[in-house]
């Protein structure tokens, strides 16, 4: 079980998170991601991009940030108990719902054949500009064309079939960054959330007081979702998806 606004709330057996950069997750999903865990779901993550384009330090060379950043999300996963990371390699800060992406998106779903999918809004945000960047807006889009029709139609993509890969349905999926309406209560996942976030050495270490500035996100985030003074939380907008 995991606590929400709702109460208890009983876990799905399976789920995977699309997102388009490693930290991603971290920054918006992984006390979620930690409660899943903890409550016995297995949780993969299926990342768009390596994050090759997400340091202004000219000094490395795109492969080498590649790997870098490749290792501090699988370190991070590890902090929330995810060991099954799908990476599709498309290009950081040109990614684009095009059909390619949608193939790879819904072979990732077949071969985990998740519960429910969780990923970024397709939705701009007029206030925080960094939360929509053209990648997750991109990768959001195609991860819903994989999740219907593509992941669950053999007639999709016949080379899927050809590689072995079954059409499978996904029951829900909860978006974040729009219009809530059930609100994980992380209080107890918190710490491991943060543990996460800072493997992503590359991306924070420039971050003054992250604890604090994260921790102030998730309070009112519980406070939106009506949950008691001193808790914790996070988003989504659930959506049915079977």
């Amino acid at each position: 079980m995991i606590l929400t606004d709702q109460g208890e709330l009983a876990a799905p057996e399976r789920a995977m998170v699309i997102v388009a950069h490693p930290d991603d997750i971290d920054f918006g999903m992984a006390g979620t991601v930690a409660a899943l865990t903890s409550a016995g779901c297995h949780v993969a993550y299926c990342l768009a991009t390596s994050g090759e384009a997400g340091d202004d330090d000219m000094s490395h060379t795109p492969d080498e940030l590649a790997a870098m950043r490749q290792a501090e999300q699988t370190a991070a996963a590890a902090r929330v108990g995810v060991s099954d990371l799908h990476w599709l390699g498309h290009p950081d800060g040109m990614v684009v719902a095009d059909l390619g992406l949608r193939r790879d998106i819904a072979r990732a779903i077949r071969i985990s054949r998740p519960d429910v999918v969780m990923c970024q809004t397709t939705v701009p945000n007029w206030d925080h500009i960094y939360i929509s960047h053209p990648d997750h807006l991109a990768t959001a889009t195609a991860a819903l064309a994989a999740v219907y029709p593509d992941a669950r139609n053999p007639r999709a993509f016949p080379e899927l079939l050809d590689e072995g890969h079954k059409p499978h349905s996904v029951s829900e999926i909860w978006l974040t960054g729009t219009e809530p309406n059930r609100y994980v209560d992380i209080t107890d996942t918190f710490e491991r959330k943060m543990a996460a976030l800072k493997e992503h050495h590359s991306q924070v270490a420039q971050f003054d007081e992250l604890d604090e500035r994260v921790r102030e996100w998730c309070t009112s985030t519980a406070e939106l979702g009506g949950m008691s003074e001193g808790r914790l939380a996070e988003a989504y907008r659930v959506v049915p998806a079977g």
